[in-house]
């Protein structure tokens, strides 16, 4: 498997949840200068070298990886179902899986597409006999949803692989993919009554089709019902806020302000407001000191209460982390990037990394400055041997 295949998935559901690329060029920008002098942290810290940092996810998940690859090489959806089936319901890492797994299948018919191989016909292929491997073109979804209608799994996988495709497309065929991935969500919805997961691809189709505030809560409500404190809903949530016309910031401050309040203690909602500063940066940027301010400090400082309080193999940590990173950078607070850095040091397929062109780069860039701080305000000891 490519190595940008699970980024792709991990990109495009960043974008859906909206982060503005205004905002990710102005940073690109700001964050440029200083870093072409900045030191090489791989000599002695334990760090991953950067040819050999992990693009596709934002921490490890080999039952996914594997899962995938085998998918993929052979064309049969029956491994990556059996993942989903043995995933039950850790809704969490469920939604995650889901996200990964359209967005491989897109990337892959995309790819097909582009080579020119013939794109799949709706019906599924007959056996055949032919020796020649069959072209990677994601037909094992399209297989995996026509042969088995009444897996729920496959019907979240294809809901968000329709999602995937609609944000690919500029013509007024996007509507249409929207509305079809509605619809499969809702197919998925009835199969599984108690899965919040189908309901949080139409949190995101809910922003593209703009829903009205009325439409938008009525998908909400359910979502809360079913998973009141799933960070990802939150987050797809917080891009419909995002997206409105008028008072977008003070809404999306709000949402993430009261749902940090209300989170019980053990779940990753205390660190939604740095998602909303982050999305909001380009509003706020003109404040002097910004990333000591207290808006910001706030802000870093639940999420780092957020990230202590859950298990270290909670599947969104590693995505509060790597913001937690980009922030402290910022804020000069190195002794605190260096603690985070290790803890998700290896994988990079997350926000803020993933705006950039070049994720691993971008991520490497921050991690020597993290050191570089580091090692200018503890002196010449601070280097681990």
């Amino acid at each position: 498997m490519e190595a940008l295949l699970l980024l792709i998935a991990l990109a495009a559901v960043f974008g859906a949840v909206g982060y503005p690329a205004l905002r990710r060029r102005r940073l690109r920008k700001e964050g440029a200068q200083g870093l072409a002098q900045a030191v090489d942290p791989t000599a002695g810290y334990g760090f991953v070298p950067p040819d050999e940092l992990d693009v596709r996810l934002p921490g490890p998940d080999r039952e996914l990886v594997e899962a995938l690859e085998e998918t993929q090489r052979t064309q049969d959806w029956q491994p990556v179902a059996r993942l989903l089936a043995f995933t039950g319901d850790e809704y969490e890492l469920r939604w995650q899986r889901v996200q990964s797994l359209a967005g491989a299948a897109a990337m892959e018919l995309a790819r097909a597409r582009k080579d020119g191989h013939q794109e799949p016909s709706e019906a599924v292929d007959t056996v055949s006999f032919s020796k020649e491997p069959r072209p990677a073109d994601a037909r094992w979804l399209r297989e995996w949803r026509a042969r088995q209608p009444r897996d729920h799994g496959g019907a979240q996988v294809y809901a968000q692989f329709l999602v995937f495709q609609a944000l690919a497309d500029t013509s007024e065929d996007r509507r249409i993919f929207l509305e079809e991935a509605r619809n499969v969500a809702r197919d998925a919805a009835s199969l599984a009554s108690e899965d919040p997961t189908p309901y949080l691809t139409e949190l995101v189709v809910a922003r593209h089709l703009r829903y009205s505030e009325a439409e938008f809560d009525a998908v909400w409500s359910t979502v809360r019902r079913l998973a009141p404190h799933h960070m990802g809903a939150h987050l797809a949530a917080l891009a419909y806020w995002t997206a409105l016309d008028s008072g977008a910031k003070e809404r999306t401050d709000a949402f993430a302000q009261a749902a940090a309040a209300q989170a019980p203690e053990g779940t990753l909602l205390p660190a939604l407001p740095l998602f909303a500063v982050y999305d909001h940066l380009p509003e706020v940027n003109v404040v002097r000191g910004l990333y000591q301010s207290e808006t910001v400090r706030n802000a870093i400082e639940a999420a780092e209460y957020a990230v202590d309080q859950v298990e270290d193999d909670h599947p969104v940590r590693p995505h509060v982390l790597h913001l937690l990173v980009w922030f402290l950078v910022r804020a000069e607070r190195y002794e605190e990037a260096m603690e985070a850095l290790a803890a998700v040091d290896g994988h990079v397929g997350a926000v803020p990394w993933v705006d950039e062109g070049d994720p691993a780069a971008a991520y490497t860039a921050y991690r020597a400055l993290a050191v570089a701080g580091w090692e200018a305000a503890s002196g010449p000891h601070a280097r681990r041997t």
